[in-house]
C-alpha cells in the first residue's frame, strides 16, 4: 500500500475509534439520564433514553469490528474511551428533564459530525464497508436527533 493509502488508512481508523469512543460515552450518559430523570414526563424520557441507549450500545461491536477488520487496535479501557471521545461527562444525577434532552441532543449531534467526517475518510481509504455502515448510523443518529430536539418542542 502507497504512503497515502497508509494514511488514509490511519485517518479513517483513529476516527473510527473515537466513534467507538462516543457510543460508549453516549450510552453512559443516556443511561444515566434514564436512570436520574424526574418530573411529570418522567415515563415518556424515561423509555425514550433507554431505547437511544440500547440503539447505540448495540452498535459498539459493530463499530470495533471495523476496526479491526481494518487490521488495527481498538480502545481498550475507560481511559481510552475518555482520551477519544468528543462526549463530555455529566455526573449531575439533579439536571432537569429539558437540560437532559438538550444535553442528549448537542451529543448526538457531535456524533452526526464525526459520521460525515468519517464518510470521506472511508471513500479516501477505499473501504467501501465502512462507507456502507456509516449511512446506517448516520440515519440512526439523524433519527435520534430528531426525537431530541421534537421532545424539547
Amino acid at each position: 500500500m502507497s504512503t497515502q493509502g497508509d494514511n488514509s488508512k490511519a485517518a479513517l481508523v483513529s476516527e473510527l475509534n473515537g466513534l467507538l469512543a462516543d457510543h460508549f460515552a453516549l450510552y453512559t450518559k443516556a443511561k444515566n439520564f434514564h436512570w436520574h430523570v424526574k418530573g411529570s414526563r418522567f415515563r415518556d424520557l424515561h423509555l425514550l433514553f433507554d431505547e437511544q441507549a440500547v440503539e447505540v450500545r448495540d452498535r459498539i461491536d459493530m463499530i470495533g469490528e471495523r476496526v479491526r477488520k481494518n487490521d488495527a487496535t481498538t480502545l481498550t479501557s475507560i481511559g481510552s474511551v475518555a482520551a477519544n471521545t468528543r462526549i463530555k461527562d455529566q455526573d449531575a444525577t439533579d439536571l432537569s428533564a429539558d437540560a437532559m434532552v438538550q444535553e442528549l441532543h448537542d451529543d448526538n449531534v457531535k456524533v452526526l459530525e464525526r459520521l460525515k467526517k468519517l464518510k470521506g475518510l472511508a471513500e479516501d481509504a477505499g473501504d467501501n464497508a465502512t462507507d456502507g455502515i456509516l449511512d446506517d448510523l448516520t440515519d440512526e443518529t439523524e433519527e435520534r436527533i430528531w426525537f431530541l430536539k421534537s421532545t424539547l418542542g
